[in-house]
């Protein structure tokens, strides 16, 4: 079946990095535009960064700069670089396919 597993979360202080990766299973994962979305606590879903099948990226405005978003075909797996954390990136964030399907989540937490 179709999954999405994300991984790589966790706290760090303003300022560090992380590196988000969502292994993708079940679907032809080249042929699929990719993004990550973000939901902070009390807040709705936010678009953060997508990738298409050709590998062409676009990030939110708040994100720019900061994060990268890449992908792996041949090891299935999407990735986030998160740089230059702040602690209004704390949120959950979720990889999603081009169609809206969407992992569990891995939570990013940015606190001193």
């Amino acid at each position: 079946q179709v999954q999405l597993v994300e991984s790589g979360g966790g706290l760090v202080q303003p300022g560090g990095s992380l590196r988000l990766s969502c292994a993708a299973s079940g679907f032809p994962f080249a042929s699929y535009g990719m993004m990550w979305v973000r939901q902070a606590p009390g807040k709705g879903l936010e678009w953060v960064s997508g990738i298409n099948s050709l590998g062409t990226t676009s990030y939110a405005d708040v994100v720019r700069g900061r994060f990268t978003i890449s992908r792996d075909n041949a090891k299935n797996t999407l990735y986030l670089q998160l740089n230059s954390l702040k602690t209004e990136d704390t949120a959950m964030y979720y990889c999603t396919r081009g169609d809206g399907f969407r992992g569990q989540g891995t939570q990013v937490t940015v606190s001193s």
